[in-house]
C-alpha cells in the first residue's frame, strides 16, 4: 500500500499536470517579410500589399509586415530568395501559378517543391475579347475564323499565362493563331483597341476600360461557370451576362490564374496553418471582398493538401502542353 507521503506526491503530480498549460499556437516573433513576385504597382503587388493592410487594420498579427518587390527573370527572383529562406517562417512569397510554371519554361535556380504552398486566395479570370467592328459575333465564329487562316492575337509576355492559353485554344479547336507579345496586359488592351490585333485574352481589370469605352467585346469567359457580378458594366451586360467559352463551343471549360502565397518548403505543419488561419481571417473582411468585386475576381480559398494536390495537377498538365509545343527545359 502506498505511503502517505507518496499518496501527496502523487496527487501534487497530478495537480501539476492539470494546471500545466498546453503548448503555445506557433506565432511569428518579428517582422514578416511579404515578397512579391513582381514589380511595384502590378497585380500581385496590389495582392500583397492588400493583405498586408488588412492585416494591421484588424491586428490579425502581432508583427508588422514588410512588403518587397523581387520581380527579377518574371517573378523567379521572388522565388528564388524564397528558397534561399531556409528554415526561416518570417518570409512569406506571393506570386500566382507561376511558381510552378516558371521552372518549366526558363532556366528558373529553383524547384516548385523548394517551396511550400500556403494558400491560393482568389482567381483571375481570362476572357476572350475582340474588337467592337470585328466579325465574329459569338466565340464559336471566332474560332472558325481561326480555322480558315491564322488570326493574329496578343498577350502579356511569352511564354505565360496569356500564350499559354492561346495554344490550349489551338489544341483544343484546331484554330491557328499569330500570337504577339507585349510588356503587359494594358499594353495588349491597347493594341486591341485600336484594332492592330484580332483579340486578347485579358482578365477583366485590363479590358474594362476599352469595354466602358465602346472599344471592345467579349466573347466567352474561361470558367465552369458564369461571373457572378450582375451589375451593368455597359448599357447592356454584366459580368455575369458573358457566356462561359466552354457553352459557346470552345473545349476548354477552365482556365483561371489563382493568387497564391507560399513558404520555404522547410516550414513546419504549425507554420503554415499559422499562416493559412491569418489568409482565413483576411478573406472574411469588408475590404477584402470589396477588393474582389472591384476587380471582378472569383474569390476561391485553398490550403493544405488540397493545394498541394491543385498545383501538382496542374504542373503535370503544363508539362504535358509546353512539352507539345516545344517549350520545355530542364533544370
Amino acid at each position: 500500500m502506498p505511503s502517505l507521503t507518496t499518496k501527496i506526491a502523487l496527487g501534487l503530480l497530478g495537480a501539476a499536470a492539470v494546471a500545466a498549460p498546453a503548448a503555445a499556437e506557433w506565432k511569428p516573433v518579428k517582422p514578416v517579410e511579404f515578397v512579391v513576385a513582381s514589380g511595384a504597382g502590378g497585380g500581385t503587388d496590389q495582392f500583397a500589399r492588400l493583405i498586408q493592410s488588412i492585416i494591421q487594420k484588424h491586428e490579425l498579427m502581432p508583427v508588422n509586415m514588410i512588403v518587397t518587390n523581387k520581380g527579377g527573370g518574371a517573378g523567379t527572383e521572388a522565388f528564388v530568395y524564397g528558397k534561399l529562406a531556409g528554415a526561416d517562417p518570417h518570409k512569406l512569397v506571393f506570386g500566382t501559378n507561376n511558381e510552378w510554371l516558371l521552372p518549366l519554361v526558363t532556366k528558373s535556380g529553383y524547384q516548385p517543391d523548394d517551396l511550400r504552398p500556403v494558400a491560393a486566395m482568389a482567381v483571375d479570370e481570362f476572357l476572350l475579347w475582340t474588337h467592337k467592328d470585328a466579325p465574329y459575333k459569338d466565340a464559336a465564329a471566332f474560332v472558325a475564323a481561326a480555322k480558315e487562316k491564322p488570326l493574329q492575337v496578343g498577350g502579356s509576355q511569352s511564354k505565360d499565362t496569356d500564350q499559354i492559353l492561346s495554344k490550349r485554344i489551338e489544341y483544343a479547336t484546331d484554330a491557328k493563331f499569330t500570337y504577339i507579345p507585349f510588356k503587359s496586359g494594358g499594353e495588349a488592351a491597347t493594341q486591341l483597341a485600336g484594332a492592330h490585333i484580332e483579340a486578347n485574352f485579358n482578365n477583366p481589370q485590363e479590358n474594362v476600360g476599352q469595354w466602358k469605352g465602346g472599344q471592345v467585346r467579349p466573347l466567352c469567359v474561361f470558367s465552369p461557370q458564369r461571373m457572378s457580378y450582375d451589375q451593368k458594366v455597359t448599357a447592356d451586360m454584366s459580368w455575369a451576362d458573358i457566356p462561359t467559352c466552354k457553352e459557346s463551343g470552345i473545349a476548354v471549360e477552365q482556365y483561371q490564374m489563382p493568387r497564391t502565397v507560399w513558404l520555404n518548403a522547410k516550414a513546419t505543419d504549425e507554420q503554415a496553418a499559422y499562416y493559412a488561419g491569418v489568409m482565413a481571417k483576411v478573406r472574411e473582411t469588408p475590404e477584402w471582398k470589396e477588393w474582389l468585386a472591384r476587380t471582378s475576381q472569383t474569390d476561391r480559398f485553398v490550403t493544405g493538401q488540397a493545394f498541394a494536390d491543385q498545383v501538382k495537377k496542374e504542373q503535370a498538365e503544363a508539362r504535358t502542353l509546353f512539352e507539345k509545343a516545344g517549350w520545355l527545359v530542364t533544370n
